[in-house]
């Protein structure tokens, strides 16, 4: 029996893909949960565009007293691991808990997760390979939002009606113009009349 309603899931070692990338490596130095809130931005764009289930993991390995937290926002979910548990670990038992007949693509960098990741049937993404997809999905929203606002500027009646009716709304308009022309001149010829 096949099964048709599979579901695709992204799921993304936060600190690894942090310190893999420049820019949320740069932010990370001097703000932390400003390099956090970055990636997750960035991931929640990816995931709407690409309709996939997105989890980020950040590990508190080193947290004293550090619960697991799940924080649930639009298009992802955000996993804070608890004291002395890893983002890979957290992952690892993630992906089992999953249907062998899911998508799942895990983004980290860390060789040996992919390995293990590989062995439970999921697939991985480097984190430069998940960067060059979040910025070609990042471009992609932007023309799509650019095409959508020019649609809506170019929303003419003339582009709506058939060639016929145009031609007739024209010739009104013409008539009318004639009319309200010669009613503009007979006016300023009096009102100008009158002032000398």
């Amino acid at each position: 029996m096949r099964r048709t309603n599979k579901n695709s899931y992204l799921i993304v070692d936060g600190y690894n893909i942090i310190n893999a990338w420049d820019n949320l490596k740069e932010i990370s130095k001097v703000d932390l949960d400003g390099a956090r809130e970055k990636l997750v931005h960035y991931i929640i764009e990816y995931a709407q565009y690409t309709g996939k289930k997105a989890i980020i993991v950040f590990d508190a390995y080193n947290v004293k007293n550090s619960k697991e937290k799940i924080e649930e926002r639009k298009y992802i979910t955000i996993v804070y691991t608890k004291e002395h548990q890893t983002a890979d670990s957290y992952i690892e038992k993630y992906i089992s808990s999953l249907s062998k007949y899911d998508d799942i693509e895990v983004a980290t960098s860390d060789y040996a997760e992919q390995q293990i990741i590989l062995g439970k049937g999921a697939s991985r993404i480097s984190a430069r390979e998940l960067k060059l997809y979040v910025d070609s999905a990042m471009v992609k929203i932007k023309e799509e939002q650019e095409k959508r606002q020019q649609k809506i500027q170019r929303n003419f009646l003339e582009e709506r009606l058939d060639k016929d009716i145009l031609s007739k709304l024209e010739n009104i308009r013409r008539k009318r113009w004639k009319h309200c022309v010669s009613w503009t001149i007979i006016y300023l010829w009096n009102f100008n009349w009158g002032r000398f």
